[in-house]
């Protein structure tokens, strides 16, 4: 299993594991050494002690006399003096003896195949190694926790640039075309580097937007006249008395085609300019006051196809919405059901904060589901018409206005669009 760590606690980690190792091979050194050290000193001073004792043995008023914290035997000793059968099997030389609950340093001696011993209590030695081992456990953990420490401090102030610069990339008014560079305030280092980097690609960033700015604020304008153009002479030709059914229904498809593409047209343009809830650009509709427009526009179509057009209407606020965006997203829905249902019925219910489109159409595969909302993807290739731009529109609009949108599948056939509208909208 994989961990990600930031960057910082990756600071404060590598910090951590290299206190610990070099405070531990420290402390395991001062251990071993002191270790040593006082035992050679201990095997030194215990073989004076027994060598002392053998040199009164040559002397005519011999006394064994050991220190009060040593025990003397010897083979053929009498009373406190004999060997203990414990010991027979010590060879010469330092060894650290237990019995029962105490334990003991030894230094053992053979002279003319008599064994000498000589016992000294370690309780001190033993105390003192305790005492050392709680020193070095106790620095050992004070230099992690200060290494932690400093492992913090060096983290924040190492991360400090880092984060600061993560904010101004992230901050939208870095895209404005009057932003500041960010390299200036950066030292020349790596954090300057990619400052320098974040300001090459936000000024490539910049050059596109405007681009587009400029591309969809002339396509607007430019077909802003033909369409008006087109929309004027519908008019007159509706009020030509002379006009037959047939070519009063192809005019009136024709108009409507028309005001169909100055909506698209306009929502595109407020995408593209990052306008919401421009008043200038757009007028504030309610969610019914929407739904009636569109009725207008898509119940002869709907009918026409032989569908039920179906309207469940509850119990509606007054929340103003954007009136180009929601139109875009509850027609295209509309449009979208109209030409995958072949029979059966359409219906829209308008909800409090939202509304769904329902169908009795050919559905949208399992596979797609997921994929339908990108561009230039569409439920079925069969169907000759669209490029599978609708869905992926709403689905920009949505994301723009804090909406939300969902699929699923209706049973026995067809599907359910779920728009969820942001109540601050």
């Amino acid at each position: 299993m994989e961990f990600k760590q930031s960057l910082a606690q990756r600071i404060i980690i590598a910090f951590a594991l290299m206190s610990a190792l070099v405070a531990g091979a420290f402390a395991v050194g001062i251990v071993a050494t002191v270790h040593l050290v006082e035992e050679k000193l201990i095997s030194a001073g215990l073989g004076g002690d027994l060598q002392r004792l053998l040199l009164m043995d040559n002397v005519s008023d011999w006394n064994h006399r050991p220190e009060p914290d040593q025990l003397f035997y010897y083979s053929g000793g009498r009373g406190d003096y004999a060997l203990p059968k414990d010991l027979h099997h010590l060879s010469p030389g330092f060894h650290e003896v237990f019995r029962g609950d105490l334990s003991y340093h030894a230094m053992v001696e053979v002279v003319d195949g008599r064994r000498y011993v000589l016992l000294q209590d370690q309780s001190d030695f033993e105390e003192r190694e305790r005492v050392l081992f709680a020193v070095v456990l106790v620095g050992f953990v004070l230099s992690l926790a200060l290494a932690v420490f400093l492992g913090w401090v060096l983290a924040r102030k190492v991360m400090a640039p880092v984060v600061r610069l993560a904010r101004q990339v992230r901050h939208r008014d870095q895209l404005l075309g009057l932003a500041p560079p960010l390299a200036p305030d950066y030292a020349a280092d790596e954090v300057g580097e990619l400052a320098v980097a974040f300001d090459a690609t936000l000024g490539r960033l910049r050059d596109a937007l405007n681009r587009e700015r400029l591309f969809t604020s002339d396509v607007s304008h430019e077909l802003r006249t033909p369409l008006m153009v087109l929309a004027t002479s519908c008019e007159l030709l509706l009020e030509n008395p002379a006009l037959d059914t047939r070519a009063r229904a192809q005019v009136e498809r024709i108009a409507r085609a028309c005001e169909e593409m100055r909506e698209l047209v306009q929502t595109f343009l407020m995408l593209a300019r990052a306008q919401r809830n421009d008043a200038d650009m757009s007028a504030q509709l309610t969610l019914g006051q929407v739904a009636d427009n569109l009725l207008g526009l898509w119940r002869g179509p709907i009918e026409k196809k032989g569908l039920t057009l179906t309207v469940v209407r509850g119990e509606l606020p007054d929340t103003r919405y954007n009136a180009t965006f929601l139109l875009a997203v509850m027609g295209n829905l509309l449009r979208n059901a109209l030409h995958y249902t072949d029979a059966g019925f359409i219906c829209l219910t308008l909800e409090p904060h939202g509304f769904k489109v329902e169908d009795s159409g050919i559905g949208i595969p399992e596979e797609k589901r997921l994929a339908v909302f990108q561009p230039f993807v569409r439920a079925t290739e069969k169907r000759g018409e669209g490029l599978g731009l609708g869905l992926s529109l709403v689905q920009r609009i949505c994301d723009d206005q804090g909406w939300q949108v969902d699929l699923s599948p209706r049973e026995p056939n067809g599907c359910c669009f779920q728009v969820k509208l942001a109540t601050g909208a």
